[in-house]
């Protein structure tokens, strides 16, 4: 065991060990740990031997005297009553402990909010501060920081440094830990049209997110296949478009729900309504908004991509996004752009006409441009900004410059494509590598981890613009059945890689404290999937 161990990601301290052991990075640190496996890393660890008892009885976790947050607040409170039972509640139904008074024993947890403005009741935002600290010391234990924010993640980081003994009794050292996210938007993409995915599914996800760090929920909620979205002003859209008019939707009350379950966890959700490809579901529900085929000089009796060329067209998009702005409260929302196939346009006649009108001669990406900048148009009127694939700017539609451009295509070369959106000034986020529908025998969380978003060549100020990432899950071959245990723990690798120190990469260490990671998840009750061989000490007990 070590006297003292400070480690500080970018300033590197040497401490030594008792037995004369140096230790110059924080992944070396917790490869000497049996007891504490943190996921994701923080970005400064200090501990010791020194360990401290804690039982259900005594412990509680209480707002500080001096915090700008009380019992008024509730997304606190929640959070207080969730992480005692993540930390006890297992013990609770599995075993009588002792009801001794121990030696040294931790029976507090004060959370002390900073800010004049805790954001106990708002929604966290791109610029949300979730930096915090904590202290862990004899008789109690203190955790600042700012906002609520950072509270829950120090929750997350404290629930995980408490660890049972050889009798089943919980302990925790001596600690000191001050911790702040790598990049601002760290994403989980759940696609709720291609399969339907039912809305317990989505919460427990949303749990084991806050248990990542994640703090984005992209909703991908209609698709071609499916429209389970069920629109106020559009009620056909759902009643004709999606599964099952009543069993395969999502409700007012399921929508308001999903967003305040994320928003208590400090975690955005970002809805993706995609147009003009994606949209055949869309078109069962509204009349005449789809492009009608061609075969020849007659109709075909399909349809392609939305019609650009009708005033229609126009009415019904700023009606549906003028409800989407009120109905989801964070300032972006995900427009899509991706993948439209040209050939109906092409086949169709009347659209014929229109480009030889607009001068955009056979060059359909003009055309699918001019739609664009009509919609983008439409949702600034609701002050939302705007998320689009990466499509919409390799076509060259005029964009605010707060747009934030999504990044999923392998080819070509998607360091390339950072490098260009970056450099033409755009705010970024990474998805390409983290397709996590993508499956393959074996270890792929360590390609997966291996994944920097920073990794292009640019400036420095080229890679500031870089705001994060996503793990996408797409649901051709997912729904309730297997969901979670196929996104985690993979997932868990891309949280720490947007989380965690750029420096912080070593695979063996990684493996070790995600196996235990993995562990404590199931503990919890998530089917998370094993990495390999071997078993978890608390195997099946939640599930």
């Amino acid at each position: 065991m070590h006297a003292l161990t400070l480690i500080s990601l970018g300033t590197v301290f040497l401490t030594t060990s008792c037995n004369g052991r140096f230790f110059d990075n924080l992944e070396e640190r917790y490869s000497e740990s049996e007891d504490v496996s943190l996921w994701p890393l923080p970005r400064q660890f200090q501990s010791s031997p020194a360990a401290f008892k804690l039982s259900a009885s005594r412990f509680e976790i209480v707002h500080a005297q001096d915090s700008t947050a009380g019992p008024s607040c509730t997304l606190l409170q929640n959070a207080f009553r969730r992480y005692f039972e993540y930390i006890f509640g297992y013990l609770n139904k599995q075993a009588t402990l002792p009801n001794e008074v121990f030696d040294s024993e931790l029976t507090q947890l004060q959370v002390l909010i900073t800010s004049s403005d805790p954001e106990c009741h708002g929604y966290p935002n791109l610029k949300t501060d979730e930096s915090y600290q904590l202290e862990v010391d004899e008789l109690k234990a203190v955790l600042k920081a700012p906002n609520v924010w950072g509270a829950l993640r120090g929750l997350e980081t404290f629930s995980q440094l408490v660890y049972e003994d050889d009798y089943g009794v919980n302990n925790i050292n001596k600690t000191s830990i001050s911790d702040y996210p790598r990049f601002a938007h760290r994403g989980i993409l759940l696609d709720t049209s291609r399969h339907y995915v039912p809305l317990k599914v989505i919460l427990v996800n949303l749990e084991v997110m806050a248990m990542n760090k994640f703090n984005v929920f992209h909703w991908h909620i209609v698709d071609d296949t499916s429209f389970p979205y069920v629109s106020r002003t559009f009620p056909d859209l759902s009643q004709k478009g999606a599964f099952h008019p009543y069993t395969h939707v999502y409700t007012p009350s399921d929508v308001k729900l999903v967003i305040e379950f994320a928003r208590m966890r400090g975690i955005r959700v970002i809805a993706e309504f995609d147009t003009p490809g994606h949209t055949q579901s869309w078109g069962k529900g509204q009349t005449d908004l789809l492009t009608p085929c061609f075969s020849g000089s007659h109709p075909s009796g399909t349809f392609g991509p939305v019609n650009p060329i009708l005033n229609s067209t126009y009415d019904f998009m700023t009606s549906f996004f003028k409800e989407i702005g009120t109905v989801f409260p964070d300032a972006y929302i995900h427009l899509g752009g991706d993948e439209v196939d040209f050939s109906c346009w092409k086949s169709n006649p009347d659209v014929q006409k229109f480009m030889e009108q607009q001068g955009f001669g056979q060059d359909y990406s003009k055309l699918e441009s001019f739609y664009i900048q009509r919609l983008l148009d439409i949702v600034s009127s609701t002050n939302k900004g705007y998320m689009v694939w990466q499509e919409v700017f390799d076509n060259g539609v005029k964009l605010k410059a707060d747009t934030q451009i999504h990044v999923w295509k392998t080819k070509p070369e998607y360091r390339d494509e950072m490098a260009r959106v970056t450099a033409s000034g755009f705010h970024t986020l990474l998805s390409s590598p983290w397709y996590l529908n993508r499956i393959s025998y074996g270890q792929d969380w360590q390609e997966i981890y291996k994944v920097d978003p920073q990794r292009f060549n640019g400036t420095s100020e080229q890679k500031k613009l870089v705001i994060g990432g996503e793990a996408c899950l797409w649901g051709e071959f997912v729904d309730a059945t297997n969901l979670t245990p196929r996104l985690w723990p993979r997932a868990s690798a891309v949280a720490e890689r947007l989380w965690s120190d750029e420096s912080v990469k070593d695979l063996g260490n990684a493996y070790t404290r995600l196996v235990k990671h993995r562990c404590r998840m199931l503990r919890r009750g998530i089917p998370a999937e094993p990495l390999y061989v071997g078993h978890c000490p608390h195997e099946y007990s939640g599930l």
